[in-house]
């Protein structure tokens, strides 16, 4: 029973982690439509600014999140500002794009590596000291309750945002159809870059608490950058609903493939329900 309560949490865990990178990849692709592989390397650059600014310089760490949150964000505010928007001016295919943003998260990831070594760090102060709670014989630790209650937050942030301001209204007349925005006046390229701010800022914001919650690395955003492509896909890319729902099936499913096998198995496992969706189901849970 012990076990079984402990796998439920894990997964839980996972998929709101899962579902915070989906957010903001699933943002992206709907106004884009093109696979931001630089989106991953957020998650690294939001971690390390947070370990920057408590590490080094002794900041308030809670000035430090607010940091890292913006400077993820303006990271790749400029990435389409500098790289992706004159490759869109000069109509380049969404290939160019793709091969583009891995360039992009090649570069940044080496830079990250090169400024704060190989090795891995964790953003917690105290990590013995930190509180953690048992429910029906499962253990949670209160890192891991703030990344449910923000993927929560955030979600609903968004649907608010997308539903209910004209500058939601603005995002999904992009993404039902750019040129027929453009048509009825709206400035997409600046949409569009503000879009890359939030979704930058989001997996940003998903790399700290990673960061709080186990630890960060150089390479941390490409593991998240597959499962927050693996869970748009399987529950819906484009779709912000249908990737929150695909992330939390990747994350049961992970978890609980793992339990009588070792944990070196559960990428293979990720991997193997995406197969799984692209044969049988290929435009997800959710149409877009």
């Amino acid at each position: 029973m012990e076990i079984f309560s402990q796998l439920i949490f894990n997964s839980i865990i996972a998929g709101a982690v899962y579902a915070l990178i989906a957010l903001g990849f699933n943002l992206i692709y709907g106004a884009t439509k093109f696979l931001n592989l630089a989106h991953g390397v957020m998650t690294a650059i939001g971690g390390y600014t947070v370990f920057y600014f408590t590490k080094t310089l002794d900041w308030n760490i809670y000035l430090a999140v607010i940091i890292g949150i913006l400077f993820a964000g303006l990271i790749g505010f400029s990435l389409d500002k500098f790289v992706y928007f004159p490759l869109r001016k000069r109509k380049a295919s969404n290939m160019v794009l793709l091969v583009a943003s891995f360039g992009a998260f090649t570069a940044i990831q080496a830079i990250i590596a090169i400024l704060f070594n190989s090795r891995f760090q964790t953003l917690s102060q105290n990590t013995s000291a930190q509180k953690s709670f048992e429910i029906f014989g499962g253990v949670i630790t209160q890192t891991q309750l703030i990344i449910l209650a923000s993927a929560a937050l955030i979600m609903t942030g968004l649907v608010l945002l997308l539903h209910k301001t004209r500058f939601g209204k603005a995002i999904k007349a992009i993404s039902d159809d750019e040129e027929v925005a453009k048509i009825v006046g709206i400035n997409t390229n600046k949409i569009i870059g503000y879009v890359f701010f939030i979704g930058s800022a989001i997996a940003g914001f998903a790399g700290i608490l990673v960061g709080f919650d186990t630890g960060i690395e150089p390479t941390m955003g490409l593991d998240l950058l597959f499962k927050g492509v693996i869970a748009s896909i399987v529950g819906g890319i484009g779709n912000l609903y249908g990737g929150v729902l695909g992330a939390f099936l990747l994350g049961f499913v992970e978890n609980f493939g793992i339990w009588k096998i070792s944990g070196d198995w559960k990428d293979a496992i990720a991997f193997a329900l995406l197969i799984v969706f692209l044969i049988f189901r290929p435009r997800g849970i959710m149409n877009k």
